[in-house]
């Protein structure tokens, strides 16, 4: 488990502006913004409520729905409330780079109106883990694209937003602390396999987050996504049609270079040009055979 932040971290992410509450203060802390207060004060009731009630006695609709929302938040996280969201279940993890040049500058951009953005987590090169919306809460961070037949991700996905200006490497604490979030997620909410992804496989050409660098093939060894048998790679047969498996694994086809680029991008890493090589072919058959 990701260790919890000490004082001087708190001290580094917060300014007069930017509202970073504690794990231990997520559910009763007061001092914070005004259009947070009755986010705050609602998780508060909520809370004693389910306290209050009889484990044994049947659940109304209303008392389920309010437990579900209360085990939304994770204690053991920060947690800064971000502005822009609306309700649903998650059944997809996203994994986003920053492209800032801190967890702060990033918290303060999901804390402001006119930004239009937000993602459910930060997570700093430190390790230190930033909740900022409930889990069921709809996150404004995925945009426009298309995944299979998803064109509203924001409706079914939870965004993970790691602190990289991307182009660095990911810190070994940063990585373990997503698997560490990745492994809560994808037990609670039975999240499958192959529903998490990357900005850049939604909105290839639009996108390019996470950078090449990061490390797919470890999330993969966990659960998380998906990767290749790197030590034997068979050739791809003749009658095999790599086009028509990029789009069975739910990459859009509309702009053809553009879903190349972002496949090999993450797959391939030193050979990012449009066009597939025969080892290229070879991962996607493999990708193909083994999970599809």
């Amino acid at each position: 488990m990701v260790a919890c932040s000490t004082a001087k971290k708190t001290t580094v992410l917060q300014n007069p502006q930017t509202a970073v509450i504690k794990p231990s203060e997520a559910i009763e802390n007061t001092v914070i913004p005004k259009d947070t207060v009755s986010l705050n004060e609602q998780i508060t009731q909520q809370a004693n409520q389910q306290n209050q009630i009889d484990p044994n006695a049947p659940l109304s609709p209303e008392e389920q729905a309010k437990q579900l929302f209360t085990t939304g938040i994770h204690k053991e996280y920060d947690f800064a409330q971000a502005m822009h969201y609306d309700w649903r279940k998650p059944s997809y993890v996203m994994i986003h780079h920053t492209s800032q040049n801190s967890t702060a500058q990033t918290i303060r951009t999901f804390q402001l109106p006119h930004t239009k953005v937000s993602s459910h987590y930060v997570i700093g090169r430190d390790g230190r883990v930033v909740q900022m919306l409930n889990d069921y809460m709809r996150g404004w961070h995925a945009g426009r694209g298309k995944w299979g037949q998803i064109t509203d991700m924001n409706s079914v996905s939870i965004g993970i937003e790691l602190d990289n200006n991307g182009f660095d490497a990911f810190p070994e604490p940063q990585i373990n602390a997503l698997l560490t979030l990745l492994d809560t997620l994808k037990t609670r909410y039975t999240i499958p396999q192959l529903n998490f992804i990357g900005h850049s496989d939604f909105a290839p050409g639009r996108k390019d987050d996470p950078n090449v660098l990061f490390p797919w093939d470890k999330l993969a060894a966990r659960g998380f996504g998906i990767w290749f048998n790197e030590s034997y790679l068979m050739p791809a047969p003749a009658t095999f049609n790599p086009i028509d498996a990029l789009k069975l694994m739910g990459y859009d086809m509309k702009n053809q270079s553009a879903v190349i680029r972002a496949f090999k991008k993450k797959y391939v890493r030193t050979d990012l040009s449009p066009v597939l090589t025969d080892r290229d072919k070879a991962i996607i058959y493999d990708l193909y055979k083994k999970y599809y």
